[in-house]
């Protein structure tokens, strides 16, 4: 996400929380008194074509650099004229920091991978994870566990 549009989504939650606290209460001077519902994110690369949906059905601007979502869902898209989904991403709770382009949650996440056709190619399930969209990368650091969906011939040689 570019920065205008990092600011412009922080400015648009910081509308909804209401007025800001008073001096020394926050860092930022962003906090959410309450949280925005059924909250959608569109990013588009430079040339127009969608790069990645984010989805919460509870958000809560927490500064400037960091959001809480409740609920997420990160679609990830091929980034040309196809639309393309790439793959998903689910979670009951995670913090999206804006700047970074990352996504991060303790709790459990779990992540599909989908081919060109449409069809799954592989699912991951897992805890203590974090999404970069800088390369479209998830790590999971607890109880990790992968399907793939497809023949992997050769893999061990």
């Amino acid at each position: 996400m570019n920065a205008p549009r990092a600011a412009l989504l922080l400015a648009a939650l910081a509308a909804l929380a209401g007025p800001s606290p008073a001096a020394g209460d926050s860092a930022s001077g962003i906090v959410a008194a309450a949280p925005a519902r059924n909250w959608a994110l569109q990013i588009f690369t430079p040339e127009g074509y969608r790069s990645m949906s984010l989805r919460g059905s509870e958000v809560r601007a927490i500064s400037s650099a960091r959001i809480d979502v409740v609920g997420i869902n990160i679609t990830t898209f091929s980034g040309d004229a196809q639309a393309r989904v790439d793959s998903s991403l689910l979670s009951s709770a995670a913090t999206f920091f804006p700047r970074e382009n990352r996504a991060t949650g303790d709790e459990s996440v779990r992540v599909i991978r989908y081919s060109d056709d449409g069809g799954i190619v592989a699912e991951m399930t897992g805890e203590d994870w974090t999404y970069r969209n800088d390369g479209k990368k998830v790590s999971i650091r607890r109880n990790a566990h992968v399907v793939f969906m497809e023949q992997l011939a050769d893999v061990l040689k």
